[in-house]
Protein backbone atom coordinates (compact mmCIF):
# COMPACT_ATOMS: atom_id res chain seq x y z
CA UNK A 1 0.00 0.00 0.00
CA UNK A 2 2.86 2.38 0.87
CA UNK A 3 4.55 1.79 -2.49
CA UNK A 4 1.29 2.35 -4.34
CA UNK A 5 0.72 5.60 -2.48
CA UNK A 6 4.27 6.74 -3.26
CA UNK A 7 3.95 6.11 -6.99
CA UNK A 8 0.50 7.66 -7.22
CA UNK A 9 1.79 10.74 -5.37
CA UNK A 10 4.71 10.94 -7.78
CA UNK A 11 2.36 10.81 -10.76
CA UNK A 12 0.18 13.52 -9.19
CA UNK A 13 3.29 15.72 -8.87
CA UNK A 14 3.96 15.18 -12.57
CA UNK A 15 0.36 16.10 -13.32
CA UNK A 16 0.63 19.31 -11.32
CA UNK A 17 3.88 20.20 -13.09
CA UNK A 18 2.20 19.76 -16.46
CA UNK A 19 0.02 22.46 -17.96
CA UNK A 20 -3.34 22.64 -16.11
CA UNK A 21 -6.11 21.12 -18.20
CA UNK A 22 -3.69 19.66 -20.71
CA UNK A 23 -3.96 16.11 -22.01
CA UNK A 24 -0.75 15.19 -20.18
CA UNK A 25 -2.14 16.33 -16.84
CA UNK A 26 -5.33 14.33 -17.40
CA UNK A 27 -3.37 11.19 -18.29
CA UNK A 28 -1.16 11.59 -15.22
CA UNK A 29 -4.15 11.97 -12.92
CA UNK A 30 -5.87 8.92 -14.44
CA UNK A 31 -2.68 6.91 -13.99
CA UNK A 32 -2.42 8.01 -10.35
CA UNK A 33 -5.98 6.87 -9.68
CA UNK A 34 -5.32 3.53 -11.37
CA UNK A 35 -2.13 2.91 -9.39
CA UNK A 36 -3.83 3.77 -6.11
CA UNK A 37 -6.82 1.58 -6.94
CA UNK A 38 -4.63 -1.41 -7.80
CA UNK A 39 -2.70 -0.87 -4.59
CA UNK A 40 -5.92 -0.97 -2.54
CA UNK A 41 -6.99 -4.19 -4.27
CA UNK A 42 -3.58 -5.78 -3.68
CA UNK A 43 -3.63 -4.78 -0.01
CA UNK A 44 -7.14 -6.17 0.42
CA UNK A 45 -6.10 -9.46 -1.18
CA UNK A 46 -3.05 -9.71 1.06
CA UNK A 47 -5.13 -9.08 4.18
CA UNK A 48 -7.69 -11.69 3.15
CA UNK A 49 -5.31 -14.43 2.03
CA UNK A 50 -2.32 -13.95 4.33
CA UNK A 51 -2.31 -14.83 8.02
CA UNK A 52 -1.63 -11.67 10.00
CA UNK A 53 0.19 -13.35 12.90
CA UNK A 54 2.59 -15.62 11.01
CA UNK A 55 2.82 -13.95 7.60
CA UNK A 56 2.12 -17.27 5.87
CA UNK A 57 -0.68 -17.73 3.34
CA UNK A 58 -3.89 -18.41 5.23
CA UNK A 59 -6.39 -21.22 4.87
CA UNK A 60 -8.42 -19.05 2.50
CA UNK A 61 -5.56 -19.25 -0.01
CA UNK A 62 -5.33 -23.04 0.34
CA UNK A 63 -8.18 -24.12 -2.02
CA UNK A 64 -6.85 -22.03 -4.91
CA UNK A 65 -3.46 -23.71 -4.60
CA UNK A 66 -5.05 -27.16 -4.41
CA UNK A 67 -7.10 -26.45 -7.52
CA UNK A 68 -3.96 -25.55 -9.49
CA UNK A 69 -2.10 -28.77 -8.63
CA UNK A 70 -1.22 -31.20 -11.37
CA UNK A 71 -1.17 -34.98 -11.19
CA UNK A 72 1.92 -35.30 -8.99
CA UNK A 73 2.12 -33.75 -5.54
CA UNK A 74 2.39 -34.43 -1.83
CA UNK A 75 0.68 -32.69 1.07
CA UNK A 76 1.96 -32.58 4.65
CA UNK A 77 0.03 -31.61 7.76
CA UNK A 78 2.10 -30.14 10.60
CA UNK A 79 0.92 -29.72 14.19
CA UNK A 80 2.77 -28.16 17.13
CA UNK A 81 3.03 -30.71 19.92
CA UNK A 82 1.30 -29.85 23.22
CA UNK A 83 0.62 -26.31 22.00
CA UNK A 84 -2.18 -25.77 24.52
CA UNK A 85 0.36 -26.09 27.32
CA UNK A 86 2.31 -23.10 26.01
CA UNK A 87 -0.81 -20.95 26.25
CA UNK A 88 -1.92 -22.37 29.60
CA UNK A 89 1.47 -22.19 31.35
CA UNK A 90 3.08 -19.16 29.73
CA UNK A 91 0.23 -17.10 28.26
CA UNK A 92 -1.02 -16.38 24.78
CA UNK A 93 1.82 -13.98 24.00
CA UNK A 94 4.28 -16.85 24.32
CA UNK A 95 1.93 -19.05 22.29
CA UNK A 96 2.00 -16.45 19.53
CA UNK A 97 5.80 -16.38 19.66
CA UNK A 98 5.87 -20.15 19.24
CA UNK A 99 3.54 -19.91 16.25
CA UNK A 100 5.73 -17.27 14.62
CA UNK A 101 8.90 -19.28 15.23
CA UNK A 102 7.43 -22.44 13.71
CA UNK A 103 5.95 -20.46 10.81
CA UNK A 104 9.37 -18.93 10.14
CA UNK A 105 10.87 -22.41 9.79
CA UNK A 106 7.97 -23.57 7.64
CA UNK A 107 8.32 -20.58 5.35
CA UNK A 108 11.88 -21.72 4.57
CA UNK A 109 11.09 -25.39 4.00
CA UNK A 110 13.19 -26.83 1.18
CA UNK A 111 12.14 -29.03 -1.73
CA UNK A 112 9.73 -26.55 -3.25
CA UNK A 113 7.25 -26.83 -0.38
CA UNK A 114 4.75 -24.04 0.14
CA UNK A 115 3.51 -23.59 3.70
CA UNK A 116 0.10 -22.38 4.88
CA UNK A 117 -1.35 -21.69 8.28
CA UNK A 118 -4.25 -24.11 8.28
CA UNK A 119 -5.78 -23.14 11.61
CA UNK A 120 -4.77 -22.76 15.24
CA UNK A 121 -1.48 -24.59 15.75
CA UNK A 122 -1.87 -26.58 12.54
CA UNK A 123 -0.08 -25.90 9.27
CA UNK A 124 -0.05 -27.47 5.81
CA UNK A 125 2.77 -27.79 3.29
CA UNK A 126 2.16 -28.50 -0.39
CA UNK A 127 4.91 -30.04 -2.49
CA UNK A 128 3.79 -29.55 -6.08
CA UNK A 129 5.49 -31.92 -8.54
CA UNK A 130 6.98 -33.99 -5.70
CA UNK A 131 6.24 -37.48 -4.44
CA UNK A 132 5.86 -38.40 -0.80
CA UNK A 133 9.32 -39.99 -0.75
CA UNK A 134 10.84 -36.85 -2.28
CA UNK A 135 9.17 -34.65 0.33
CA UNK A 136 10.15 -36.82 3.31
CA UNK A 137 13.80 -35.66 3.67
CA UNK A 138 12.72 -32.01 3.63
CA UNK A 139 10.04 -32.66 6.23
CA UNK A 140 12.53 -34.49 8.46
CA UNK A 141 14.89 -31.55 8.09
CA UNK A 142 12.05 -29.19 9.02
CA UNK A 143 11.09 -31.26 12.07
CA UNK A 144 14.71 -31.37 13.22
CA UNK A 145 15.22 -27.62 12.69
CA UNK A 146 12.19 -26.79 14.83
CA UNK A 147 13.15 -29.26 17.55
CA UNK A 148 16.71 -27.94 17.72
CA UNK A 149 15.74 -24.27 17.72
CA UNK A 150 16.56 -22.42 20.92
CA UNK A 151 13.31 -20.89 22.10
CA UNK A 152 13.81 -18.74 25.18
CA UNK A 153 10.99 -17.14 27.16
CA UNK A 154 11.69 -14.10 29.27
CA UNK A 155 9.89 -14.49 32.56
CA UNK A 156 8.07 -11.64 34.28
CA UNK A 157 10.31 -9.82 36.75
CA UNK A 158 9.38 -10.54 40.31
CA UNK A 159 7.76 -7.79 42.28
CA UNK A 160 10.25 -5.69 44.18
CA UNK A 161 10.34 -6.61 47.84
CA UNK A 162 9.06 -3.97 50.21
CA UNK A 163 11.60 -4.98 52.82
CA UNK A 164 14.29 -2.40 53.34
CA UNK A 165 17.59 -3.31 51.74
CA UNK A 166 16.14 -6.16 49.68
CA UNK A 167 17.70 -6.55 46.23
CA UNK A 168 15.60 -6.59 43.10
CA UNK A 169 15.38 -10.01 41.51
CA UNK A 170 16.64 -10.30 37.97
CA UNK A 171 14.38 -11.23 35.11
CA UNK A 172 14.33 -14.98 34.65
CA UNK A 173 14.66 -16.76 31.33
CA UNK A 174 13.26 -20.17 30.55
CA UNK A 175 14.03 -22.35 27.57
CA UNK A 176 11.15 -24.23 26.04
CA UNK A 177 11.30 -27.31 23.84
CA UNK A 178 9.13 -26.91 20.76
CA UNK A 179 8.48 -29.93 18.56
CA UNK A 180 6.09 -30.78 15.74
CA UNK A 181 4.37 -33.88 14.45
CA UNK A 182 3.99 -34.28 10.70
CA UNK A 183 1.85 -36.49 8.49
CA UNK A 184 2.37 -36.67 4.73
CA UNK A 185 0.54 -38.29 1.83
CA UNK A 186 0.75 -38.14 -1.97
CA UNK A 187 -1.60 -38.34 -4.90
CA UNK A 188 -1.77 -41.90 -6.19
CA UNK A 189 -4.23 -44.49 -7.43
CA UNK A 190 -5.94 -44.59 -4.06
CA UNK A 191 -5.95 -40.87 -3.25
CA UNK A 192 -6.91 -39.24 -6.52
CA UNK A 193 -8.05 -35.79 -5.39
CA UNK A 194 -6.44 -33.10 -3.23
CA UNK A 195 -9.19 -33.56 -0.66
CA UNK A 196 -8.43 -37.28 -0.31
CA UNK A 197 -4.70 -36.65 -0.13
CA UNK A 198 -5.30 -34.02 2.55
CA UNK A 199 -7.44 -36.44 4.55
CA UNK A 200 -4.75 -39.13 4.26
CA UNK A 201 -2.09 -36.67 5.45
CA UNK A 202 -4.29 -35.75 8.41
CA UNK A 203 -4.62 -39.42 9.36
CA UNK A 204 -0.84 -39.81 9.08
CA UNK A 205 -0.46 -36.80 11.39
CA UNK A 206 -2.56 -38.48 14.07
CA UNK A 207 -0.49 -41.64 13.71
CA UNK A 208 2.60 -39.53 14.40
CA UNK A 209 0.95 -38.13 17.52
CA UNK A 210 -0.18 -41.51 18.79
CA UNK A 211 3.32 -42.89 18.24
CA UNK A 212 4.82 -40.32 20.61
CA UNK A 213 4.95 -37.05 18.62
CA UNK A 214 8.01 -35.23 17.23
CA UNK A 215 8.15 -37.42 14.13
CA UNK A 216 7.08 -37.70 10.50
CA UNK A 217 4.63 -40.42 9.49
CA UNK A 218 3.08 -41.50 6.19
Amino acid sequence: MEKGFFWSLLVVVLAVSALPGSASATVYLMAAGLILGLSVVETGYSMAYRDELTGLPSRRAFPDTLAALGSRYAIAMVDIDHFKQFNDKHGHDVGDQVLRMVAGKLGRVAGGGRAFRYGGEEFAVIFAGRSRDEAMPHLEELRSAIGNAKFTVRGHPRARSRLKGAKRKSTRRKKLAVTVSIGVAERNGRYTTPERVLKAADKALYRAKRAGRNQVRT
